[in-house]
């Protein structure tokens, strides 16, 4: 399978550039609501999502971002979303978490995309279509029951639902030693889900794999779920930061956007990085010169 990684790069560094100047504008006042970062995790995204097609459904949680921009390819809409503007993509009424656009939904409620997930996924294979809908996870979703019993649905009405969960290795500030016992996928394989567990974040690796996933659920209209050992670099959401500065420091290394350099020239990655800068720092003086006008 031939990998587009130029294009693949530009939506991972948008990302990175995107998520890291919210924390900014996080400190000068400039958001409505909190914010969650994807940085360190954008390989997921970008490696699965560049996948589907536009009638497929996408939901994600709280640290949505990242799938939103992989996605929709649309960083201004997002931007004037969290700035709580009129031309934001809910008309900044969803801020950072709520997002309903294009077939694509984030909530911040652990757990609660799920049933809604299977839902649409029922759907699709009621109106036999062969479209696919992905719900992105993080280990600490597996704390609620919906988790399973949305599994469970899944597996019994066998719907074409794809679960991806990144395990990031921390819910909030709990590592997963403390509140996990046993394996992460065999929660999954206990319903009789077809399972995988990868642990990179080298889109090498991560982009075949999903190809390969989602052409055959295209195929057999069955659910699948992807275990993805991944971290992420930033806080839970701000500063609320308590891990070890040695394990933050192995993790950097390996950085999604790393892996790149492998497969891109140093002119190319320098290139692009500079373009998606400079539309960035763009769209958001429009986006701070918007007035909100109230309805």
């Amino acid at each position: 399978m031939e990998i587009p990684y130029r294009e693949l790069y530009k939506k991972a560094i948008l990302i990175r550039f995107f998520e890291n100047r919210l924390l900014e504008l996080f400190s000068e006042g400039k958001l409505f609501g909190t914010t969650h970062t994807y940085v360190g995790q954008e390989a997921v995204a970008i490696s699965s999502i560049s996948h589907l097609k536009k009638e497929d459904v996408v939901f994600s949680n709280h640290r949505c971002h990242g799938h939103y921009l992989a996605k929709e390819n649309d960083p201004k809409s997002l931007l004037a979303e969290i700035m709580g503007k009129n031309s934001g993509a809910c008309g900044g009424r969803g801020g950072s978490q709520h997002i309903s656009r294009n077939n694509f939904f984030s909530n911040g409620i652990q757990g609660g995309i799920l049933p809604n997930a299977l839902g649409m996924a029922f759907a699709e294979k009621f109106r036999r279509s062969p479209n696919i809908v992905v719900v992105f996870i993080g280990d600490g979703t597996l704390g609620e029951g919906s988790t399973y019993e949305s599994m469970n649905l899944a597996s019994l009405w066998k719907v074409p639902l794809l679960i991806v969960l990144e395990n990031n290795q921390y819910a909030q500030t709990t590592s997963v030693n403390d509140n996990l016992a046993g394996e992460i996928i065999d929660r999954a394989k206990s319903f009789g889900i077809k399972s995988n567990e990868v642990k990179t974040n080298d889109v090498s690796e991560l982009y075949p794999l999903f190809g390969r996933i989602i052409n055959n659920m295209r195929q057999d209209g069955e659910p699948f779920f992807q275990l993805v050992n991944t971290y992420r670099i930033n806080a839970h959401s701000k500063g609320d930061d308590f891990r070890d500065k040695k394990e933050i420091d192995f993790w950097k290394k390996k950085d999604p956007l790393i892996y790149f350099k492998n497969f891109l020239s140093e002119q190319e990655i320098n290139k692009i990085s500079k373009d998606v800068m400079k539309n960035l720092k763009e769209i958001e003086k429009e986006t701070k010169d918007t007035q909100i006008k109230f309805k």
